[in-house]
């Protein structure tokens, strides 16, 4: 497994680049662009060298950690699953392109695209502290016509980028992200009702096109999910000094809500039960909400079966139980 926390040579290359850098200011900065990507805004109020060093100290290593924890479940599922090409669209400071290489140390080929050319000279700079990354191609202008131009890959990755769109341009925008997938499509967005929906809304279509899903879900049927709850994971990761400082933050650590979808183009069979929530650990017994291929589920693990309960109480929210 892969670990969450942003690997050293990325935390390197933001701590040079934060030298001589106002905390102060980058703290403003970060709080401002990032009520505006809550706001759904995107990355128009990044324009500077500051802005995107703020926005990547701000929300690197939460994404990161999502993309990983993403991931992670994904090779879980397919442990076999090498991918030689990566397409990271929407890639902002290359975020997901670092988690990808430290997953899959087959990929060969990476390339970016975003329309934001301060993340884009961000990212090339950071891409220089690691030989893996140096040869990266970062192309610069709107993904879905960057997306027309692009060869396909063995893993696209399209992190944090749907909910930056109008509704109207999701549907021709997941097409485009499908037909560039030899193998794999990974969609992750923030783990809100919102951005659930706009996971569902791209796993029902891509689904309809044939696609299968590999994680999270043990089944490409419908979400079983009622409203008001929906399908979100979380993941903790620790926080440097700097990102508390930009942050606003004296907790040492974060924890990043997120929801994602992996689908393939072949059938993953026997997909293991998901955990939706954090088990309640008891004396007696372990409940667990799972998502089965049935549907979900509240299983309950008694301590008397003593090998079932061992493995329950070691389950965690988003862990298979296969």
């Amino acid at each position: 497994m892969t670990s969450p926390d942003l690997p050293a040579e990325l935390r390197a290359a933001l701590n040079a680049r934060l030298e001589g850098l106002s905390r102060n200011d980058a703290a403003g900065r970060a709080a401002i662009i990032s009520q505006t990507y809550r706001e759904g805004g995107g990355s128009g109020t990044i324009r500077t060298e500051t802005d995107a060093l703020a926005y990547a100290l701000a929300r690197m290593p939460a994404t990161y950690a999502a993309v990983v924890a993403s991931l992670n479940a994904l090779t879980e599922i397919r442990p076999d699953f090498a991918p030689a090409s990566l397409l990271d669209v929407g890639a902002g400071p290359g975020t997901a392109t670092w988690a990808a290489s430290q997953t899959f140390t087959s990929l060969r080929g990476f390339t970016l695209l975003d329309a934001n050319g301060a993340l884009r000279t961000l990212a090339q700079e950071l891409f220089q502290r690691t030989a893996r990354l140096h040869d990266t191609s970062y192309q610069l202008g709107q993904a879905r016509a960057l997306l027309d131009k692009a060869d396909p890959a063995d893993l696209v990755v399209a992190s944090y980028m749907i909910g930056e769109l109008g509704e109207s341009e999701r549907a021709a925008l997941t097409d485009a992200l499908w037909s560039k997938a030899r193998d794999t499509l990974l969609a992750v967005e923030p783990g809100t009702p919102a951005g659930y929906a706009r996971i569902i809304a791209l796993r029902a279509r891509l689904i309809a096109a044939g696609a299968h899903v590999t994680a999270p879900c043990p089944h490409d049927g419908a979400c079983p999910l009622v409203t008001p709850d929906w399908c979100h994971f979380s993941q903790r990761l620790q926080r440097s000094r700097a990102h508390k400082q930009v942050k606003g933050a004296d907790a040492p650590f974060e924890d990043e809500r997120f929801a994602y979808v992996a689908l393939s183009r072949a059938r993953v069979e026997n997909r293991p039960s998901r955990v939706l929530a954090q088990p309640d650990a008891g004396k007696v017994e372990v409940a667990a909400k799972l998502c089965t291929p049935e549907g979900v589920v509240v299983t309950k693990v008694p301590r008397r079966a003593k090998a079932d309960y061992a493995r329950a109480r070691r389950w965690r929210w988003g862990d298979a139980t296969g």
